[in-house]
């Protein structure tokens, strides 16, 4: 196929929005590229000149094939060691800017989403993320439309349970992520106790790989306390802020205990969650910055 052809098709061009529709239903970059993959070669083989809506045809092959992934996904994370939490990204300023996708994958949405169903979590994520018509996702998941929106409200209250009470700006995020850095890195307790919500939770993935704890973390003095040794246990380490999954993150390098990248979920000016993902099987997509569409 030519560079003009490829150019000029409906794939490569909603690329990027593929992407990111099958990393919102799996979590997992890696699996959402091998999704993509498969949709290409469907595409291949179809016969355009029956496809009316490529950008719906092509949506509803990811969704299909991301759902089929994310029901054997969800049977080896019953199996994983210790916490699950999603694939990180590195990703475009131009994310940020979109309030409402830097809020859909974002850690601490994301993780939410791993507690739907399947069902509940293509539909949420084409409904909520994407503004498809509920007929259009009712074709694409093999539901009828009736019973889509109903799936669509359950899953809706679900989320809207779970999820951050506000929005932060960006400037926001980095000035409570610039505290908690100088608290972390020079050992202060009273300095993390106040950037910390009283009712704090860390979780932690390591897979078994890396040393991490298995077990959510709850309060605020029992985080501080796991945290404030970090100056004297590492060695050698480096602490960078980046983007991350549409908002701050922070990268920490140690010689010994190998790269973290922290997300953190924050409410009020403190941090009510932290994210510690140490799983370096899953820190394969930070090197270069990753094109999100809705």
């Amino acid at each position: 196929m030519s560079a003009t052809a490829l150019g000029d098709d409906p794939f490569v061009a909603h690329r990027s929005l593929l992407f990111t529709v099958a990393y919102e239903m799996l979590g997992s970059a890696a699996d959402a590229e091998d999704v993509v993959q498969e949709a290409w070669l469907r595409w291949a083989e179809v016969d355009r000149a029956t496809v009316r809506d490529a950008r719906a045809y092509l949506v509803r092959v990811v969704t299909r094939q991301a759902l089929n992934r994310l029901r054997t996904l969800s049977r080896r994370r019953e199996e994983y060691v210790g916490e699950w939490l999603p694939e990180p990204l590195l990703t475009a300023p131009d994310v940020a800017e979109d309030v409402e996708l830097a809020e859909s994958v974002s850690i601490a949405m994301l993780t939410v989403l791993e507690s739907l169903t399947p069902t509940e979590r293509a539909v949420f994520v084409l409904r909520e993320v994407f503004d498809l018509p509920h007929d259009e996702i009712a074709e694409a998941v093999g539901k009828t439309s009736a019973a889509v929106r109903q799936i669509s409200s359950r899953a809706r209250n679900h989320v809207d349970a779970r999820r951050p009470r506000m929005q932060v700006s960006r400037r926001e995020q980095r000035e409570v992520v610039d505290r908690f850095i100088a608290a972390v890195t020079t050992g202060d307790l009273q300095g993390l106790l106040d950037v910390l919500a009283p009712d704090v939770v860390l979780l932690a993935d390591g897979g078994g790989v890396a040393n991490a704890v298995r077990m959510p973390i709850i309060g605020a003095k029992k985080v501080a306390n796991l945290l404030r040794p970090f100056p004297r246990v590492s060695v050698n380490p480096t602490v960078d802020v980046f983007a991350l999954n549409g908002g701050v993150g922070v990268r920490i390098d140690d010689e010994v205990g190998g790269p973290t990248i922290v997300s953190v979920e924050i409410v009020a000016g403190r941090i009510t969650r932290i994210f510690a993902m140490r799983n370096p099987e899953k820190l394969g997509w930070l090197d270069e910055a990753t094109e999100l569409r809705r």
